[in-house]
């Protein structure tokens, strides 16, 4: 995916899922990041089209569909490598064939890049809609055997099969990029592995332990602000006296509803999206994108948390969520989990959740997990324990909390999680980041290298570079330089 449609917490698709139903921006939204783009720096940028097959495991089947992918030829010369980009859990971006590190090292090594989208993202729609019964063709699994298979073609069709190919990945796709060279070796000379989650969980609290680390390098005292409003919000949604006032301090579409706990844990989890997501891409280069609000940092946050003239923490905390729907120029915040429920279960390619919401959540139910759940006492916020999240699959997919659990133990045992069996894999991870908490962080061996860079968000070192990059990720940019250039050699 690049970082174009990096994997984000879930609270991130509730506010994608409902940005796309509430926002006044304009154009469709990248991933499910509470961003909404600006203008589209990458028009010029052709669409291209591969037929793929719909079922790789199943021979019997002759289904196929088209697959998008962009092509930037600029810096490819006859002996160079071949560039992949994988895309990810959103519309692929074609921005990233005009910026972006793994550009700088395509004009350096005279590579041709291409970029494959995800299936069942994007334009790459392989069924006539997304009911739960066509999703079981998404998959990593499927998606690493489109890879393959697009790899295969390509290179026979474009006399590129004595080429040397490099995966590129950020986040899931990072992830997938590691997975094509160790599935794949025969396939793929080597990858990069950006901001990575290798290992499936069904529970991921160390999410927030990781939230809270990342606010407290920032302002010690900030976490911990943020935790006495988090609390004492909650204790206010127990007095439905209050759901009044709470509607104004909150600017909610409507006047809030709590009739169970799973609608206060939904409201809860929404607000904990805006320290969640301006934490995973804290100061990240994303202007190229064509995406607004890249200038809400934790140092903004944590300003705001601190500001007595705001009134109490409670009163700060409402604040926050203020700035950002200012910033992402949201009218109101939806704070109904029966319209969430009601948009995740829409299965049309026009549904509101339809951009990346509804399969992610599929994924995460069938394979990898990853629910940023408030178990931890280490984190600052309250109210969206496991069980809420969990319950989702049924709700939306009727995938039972056993069937979860199964699916994380057979996605581990598929990859092998921590324990790569591989080479020539770069793992770039950013310490601010929480996803870095399921990543590789250090070398598992010389030819599977770590690259832990110190104050850095998720998918940093993917991003053009900048004069005011700390000179971490300078030296992290610099670093999987090198080892392309020492790989491409082997």
């Amino acid at each position: 995916m690049a970082c174009q449609t990096c994997t984000l917490p879930l609270c991130e698709i509730v506010l994608f899922v409902l940005f796309s139903v509430f926002n006044i921006g304009e154009g469709h939204h990248m991933g499910f990041r509470k961003l909404i783009p600006m203008q589209n720096p990458s028009a010029a940028v052709e669409d291209h089209w591969f037929i793929q097959k719909l079922d790789h495991f199943n021979g019997a089947d002759s289904r196929v569909w088209k697959q998008r992918y962009f092509v930037n030829e600029a810096f490819s010369k006859p002996d160079g490598p071949v560039f992949l980009m994988i895309g990810g859990e959103g519309p692929a971006n074609p921005a990233w064939m005009e910026y972006g590190a793994w550009l700088t090292y395509a004009e350096s090594l005279g590579a041709l890049c291409l970029m494959l989208e995800h299936r069942f993202y994007g334009k790459s729609h392989p069924t006539s809609d997304l009911s739960t019964d066509n999703l079981k063709f998404l998959s990593s699994r499927q998606a690493l055997a489109d890879l393959a298979h697009f790899r295969t073609e390509i290179a026979e069709a474009r006399g590129l099969t004595n080429r040397k190919w490099v995966a590129f990945g950020g986040s899931y796709p990072g992830s997938l990029a590691a997975w094509f060279r160790l599935k794949y070796p025969h396939l793929v000379h080597a990858a990069v592995a950006t901001s990575a989650p290798v290992h499936a969980q069904v529970n991921f609290p160390e999410y927030l332990e990781v939230v809270w680390r990342s606010l407290a390098s920032e302002n010690a005292e900030c976490p911990l602000l943020v935790k006495k409003a988090s609390d004492a919000l909650v204790e206010r949604l127990k007095d439905p006296e209050t759901y009044e006032n709470i509607t104004k301090d909150f600017n909610l579409c409507s006047k809030l509803q709590i009739e169970t706990e799973r609608d206060s844990a939904f409201f809860l989890e929404t607000l904990a999206g805006n320290f969640m997501d301006v934490v995973q891409y804290n100061e990240g280069n994303r202007e190229f994108e064509g995406v607004m609000g890249t200038n809400i940092t934790i140092q903004v946050l944590c300003s705001v948390m601190g500001d007595t003239s705001l009134g109490d923490p409670y009163d700060r905390y409402a604040a926050v969520a203020r700035l950002m729907m200012e910033t992402f120029l949201m009218k109101c915040l939806d704070a109904s989990f029966s319209n969430y429920l009601r948009y995740m279960t829409n299965t049309s390619w026009d549904g509101p959740a339809a951009g990346g919401g509804r399969q992610w959540v599929y994924q995460t139910c069938t394979e990898f997990g990853f629910y940023q759940s408030t178990d931890s006492p280490n984190q600052p916020f309250t109210g969206f324990p496991l069980e809420y999240q969990v319950k989702q699959c049924a709700d939306f997919y009727n995938v039972t909390a056993e069937e979860v659990a199964e699916a994380i133990v057979q996605t581990n045992e598929y990859y092998g999680a921590y324990d790569i069996h591989s080479s020539r894999i770069v793992f770039p991870n950013g310490s601010i980041d929480p996803w870095h908490a399921l990543g590789i962080t250090q070398d598992i061996t010389p030819d599977l290298p770590a690259i832990f860079i110190k104050g850095t968000s998720h998918c940093a070192n993917m991003y053009p570079a900048r004069s005011q990059d700390p000179l971490q990720l300078e030296m992290a940019r610099e670093h999987i330089f090198s080892l392309l250039q020492q790989w491409l050699k082997q």
